[in-house]
Order: structure tokens, then sequence, then C-alpha cells
């Protein structure tokens, strides 16, 4: 499986703070300007108040600070309830960290049933990590019943968000017929798209696909794979 990391990132959005904590919003912006110059002890103190008030970005930006110990004693089971409120409130960035942390089994009992719900949030809010995660979940089985058919339904939303692994995963799909009709042409178009987006297993695969075509299929395919290009990988 593709890399599961927990995201090392404070993330700034305005959308997520309503315009009647203007109060909130100048002190959740002073300690994102002090945590990026590294003044982690403001960081601190500005959100740490803000979180136990129920401020979702803060909740996720001080799991941050817990999980890597920033400006803080590293505290791994804080930054999981941390992290844990910010997404029960819906932060997209908070529920893939749990799912990934579940999956992981590190700071938390493994728990892929875990992983697979907080995954799922995530996922139905268009975030494409989630979105590979759960098609892997779903082709092996781990936290759910095994099911091609989903699996390759979230590799494809994935996918026309120009993800290159589930590019390449739903290309391999067309090939085998897993959970999709099999179809030589859509499984070059993919994998080829895959490919011109650096996967670094397609250029083989696409061979290994293209000794079973003919030139107009392959013709085909390549024609294709441009139109779908154009269309930023979406209707392919």
């Amino acid at each position: 499986m593709r890399t599961l990391i927990i995201i090392p990132v404070l993330l700034f959005s305005l959308l997520l703070v309503a315009p009647s904590y203007s109060g909130d919003y100048k002190k959740f912006k002073k300690g994102m300007t002090a945590a990026k110059n590294g003044d982690w002890a403001t960081a601190l103190k500005e959100w740490n108040p803000l979180a136990k008030e129920g401020n979702a970005l803060a909740q996720y930006n001080l799991g941050l600070m817990y999980r890597y110990g920033w400006g803080v004693l590293q505290d791994t089971k804080e930054a999981a309830r941390l992290w844990r409120l910010s997404a029960e409130q819906g932060y997209v960035d908070a529920q893939y960290n749990l799912g990934a942390i579940y999956e992981q089994g590190k700071i938390v009992t493994q728990d892929y049933k875990e992983a697979v719900r907080w995954w799922q949030l995530a996922a139905e809010q268009g975030f494409v990590k989630a979105q590979y995660n759960l098609g892997h979940m779903y082709r092996h089985g781990k936290g759910v019943p095994q099911d091609y058919k989903l699996s390759s339904r979230w590799f494809h939303l994935a996918a026309e968000q120009g993800d290159a692994q589930s590019q390449h995963n739903i290309g391999i799909a067309y090939y085998k017929g897993d959970g999709l009709v099999q179809d030589l042409v859509y499984s070059h178009i993919w994998v080829n798209i895959a490919m011109s987006n650096g996967h670094e297993l397609a250029k083989e695969n696409l061979k290994i696909i293209e000794n079973k075509m003919t030139t107009s299929q392959i013709e085909e395919a390549q024609r294709l794979a441009r139109e779908c290009v154009k269309k930023n990988y979406k209707g392919c």
C-alpha cells in the first residue's frame, strides 16, 4: 500500500472560521504566524484556549504539535484525542489522520474498521488520499468485506483528481476485470495516463497490456487518453 502518512502540515482555512468569531480568527491567525516562525510557545498560547472552546482547526494543529513534539513534550495520546475532537466536527484532515493512525496501530490500537470509518468520512468530502486508501482497504478486505466494485469506485474517484497510483490501479482493474468489465482499451487509457503522471510501474505494465491489443485498439486508447487529459480526467 502506498504511504499512509500523517499530514505534518499546519492548515489555515478561512472557510472554516465563522464570521461571528472574529476574535477567534485573530487569535488563530496570530498562532499561525507564530508557528510559521517557529514560535511554538505563542502558537500554543493562542490555540490552546480555542481548542478547548471547540475550534476544529486549533484542535487539529495542536494535535500536530503534540504528535511531533513541536514546542511541547511529545504526547501521541493527546494528539489522537485532539484529532478526534476535530474530526468529529467534520474537519477532513483530522479524519484522514485518525484513519491513518488506526491503520498503522502505533499511536492507538490497530483497528482497520475504525480506519475505514474515518477514511470514509474524509473520502466523501473528496479527500483524495482517503479515497485511494479506501480503494486499497476494499480491494484487500481490510476492515471491510473484500469488494472489487467498491475498490474500483474509490480508485476511480481518486484517479479523476489526478492521483497517479489510483489511475494505475484502475487501469489494472480494467485489465483483470476486477470489479469492472474487462476492457483492454480502458486499461491502456488509465495506465498510459498514470505513466505520464510519473507512476513507476506504469511503463512496464503498459507494454504487457499492449501485447494483448491490436494496433487499432492502441491507437484508439491513445486518442481517448488525450481526450481524458483535456477533460482533467473527468468522465473517462
